[in-house]
């Protein structure tokens, strides 16, 4: 049975692989620590997921007990947080005691660099 799993996470990766503006993702377990991660084009060093991994983290748990304090406790809890920087967008999810962030190309940046050379 855990085997099967295993098959339908790796599925799950190729094909988030194949989306169109997929960057790279992390995953990570409670504790922070990456368990796996992969990037298109140059593979990303370790240590570059893990200071990911740290600033995901904190920033993450920091952005949930925000929202807790801001909005109505019965709305639920937060399921995922999107964030946009220069360089790309990444979208942080938690579930149980796993956080998948998964780093994209920003959509707003394609549609400025296209206003920007017409």
């Amino acid at each position: 049975m855990a085997h099967n799993q295993v098959n339908e996470i790796d599925e799950l990766l190729k094909d988030l692989k194949r989306t169109p503006g997929f960057k790279a993702y992390l995953i990570l377990n409670s504790d922070g620590i990456v368990i796996r991660w992969d990037q298109v084009g140059s593979p990303m060093p370790y240590q570059r997921a893990v200071q990911h991994a740290h600033h995901i983290t904190e920033l993450y748990n920091k952005s949930t007990a925000h929202i807790k304090e801001l909005f109505d406790p019965d709305d639920g809890p937060v399921e995922n947080v999107r964030i946009r920087t220069e360089e790309y967008e990444m979208i942080v999810s938690s579930l149980g005691s796993y956080t998948l962030a998964v780093f994209q190309e920003d959509e707003n940046k394609e549609e400025e660099h296209v206003e920007a050379d017409a």
